[in-house]
């Protein structure tokens, strides 16, 4: 049996560049009854242990560094003695957050996660930040986009460590290449498809953000 998608929204404050917004993140958990992986550790570490109850954490993975897909990672390594992942490029807005704190694991491109006898396959993919990653589990025809990929458009690239040209870019070759059918779990909001999403290519390229 493979590993089944479980999905929580907290809620807090996005810090950056000097302003502070109100939002809401979503929390997925991946796994089974015995063990899980928790993608983005946002806000509210009592709660998302409470999702993952008795069962074994076997990872938090961290899509990028913004604060408010991390603030809650440390409380929720210590509670659990999981690692926390993030990709190397992202350190600098990891920093920001948690002076004096590192990640244990180091992602990096074409790395695999494995979790109740599912594979989810890291893709490194810059531009909503340097070291943003979204996790593809083939076997779960799923998606973790992060805020890389979001329903009707890419992730935002207005602020400091961001870029447009770069983000467009990885989301044309890593991810619009993977099968239509695939459900793309997002970081904010509501969850969509490659199917969905890839027509829509041409119209973002000439918006421009």
């Amino acid at each position: 049996m493979s590993a089944r998608i479980e999905h929580l929204v907290t809620s807090g404050t996005f810090e950056l560049d000097g302003g502070s917004w109100e939002v809401d993140n979503n929390v997925w958990l991946v796994g089974d009854d015995r063990e899980v992986l928790v993608i983005d550790a946002a806000h509210d570490d009592a709660a998302i242990a409470a999702a993952v109850g008795t069962r074994r954490l076997v990872g938090i993975v961290c899509t990028h560094a913004h604060n408010d897909h991390i603030n809650a990672a440390p409380a929720l390594a210590a509670r659990t003695g999981a690692h926390m992942m993030l990709h190397p490029a992202d350190s600098v807005l990891w920093k920001a957050t948690h002076p004096g704190i590192a990640p244990e694991v180091w992602l990096a491109d074409g790395d695999v996660l494995t979790v109740a006898g599912t594979d989810l396959h890291v893709l490194h993919t810059p531009g909503h930040a340097p070291g943003a990653v979204c996790l593809y589990a083939p076997e779960l025809g799923a998606l973790f986009s992060g805020d890389t990929l979001f329903q009707g458009g890419p992730g935002a690239t207005g602020r400091s460590y961001s870029d447009f040209p770069t983000i467009i870019a990885s989301i044309r070759d890593r991810l619009l290449t993977l099968p239509a059918d695939t459900t793309v779990y997002t970081g904010h909001g509501s969850k969509t498809s490659i199917a969905a999403e890839a027509p829509q290519l041409d119209s973002w390229i000439a918006r421009g953000s």
